[in-house]
């Protein structure tokens, strides 16, 4: 299951996944101005490709995509990325950024109790962002990884009065 399939990013990730063709791929969408489906033309007559237009804050939705295609892994790339639109307006940054990263965490626990203990350990929720959310780097520090907490510093999260500097 790939949330922001149709991003740039996901896009590729999606393209990339769908070499190995024993995958079967499922693209969860809102389709938002940085979705772009045509960017997956080449999979419209794929068996093992499916496209799920909708929202991750919709717990209903995840949890009926969870029942009906059974994934064994989560990428999530579904964000709110051009920091300039986050200046102007901060609410949807933090509904899809936050707010539904929360409800795909929640929807993959519930899905995750119900798996055969067997299958448990096997599934995998992979969160990939941009490098917004983990702060800043100086010169002689070493690259984030996958244990860097994160630290953003990024507009649409400051402070109210630090944005309306930027407006």
């Amino acid at each position: 299951l790939v949330t922001g399939g149709a991003g740039f990013i996901g896009s590729n990730f999606i393209l990339f996944e769908n070499r190995n063709e024993k995958s079967e791929i499922i693209n969860l969408d809102k389709l938002t101005y940085a979705g772009n489906l045509s960017n997956l033309d080449s999979l419209l007559i794929k068996n093992n490709y499916k496209f799920v237009e909708g929202d991750i804050c919709n717990s209903d939705l995840l949890d009926r995509v969870f029942v009906e295609f059974r994934p064994r892994a989560l990428v999530h790339f579904a964000a709110e990325s051009h920091v300039d639109r986050s200046i102007r307006s901060s609410d949807e940054f933090v509904l899809t950024n936050a707010v539904g990263t929360a409800r795909l965490l929640q929807a993959s626990l519930r899905y995750w109790e119900k798996l055969d203990s067997a299958f448990q350990p096997l599934f995998r929720f992979l969160h990939v962002s941009t490098d917004e959310v983990y702060g800043a780097l100086g010169d002689d520090e070493p690259a984030f990884h996958e244990n860097t907490r994160y630290d953003p510093r990024s507009p649409y999260s400051a402070s109210k009065a630090a944005s309306d500097h930027f407006v």
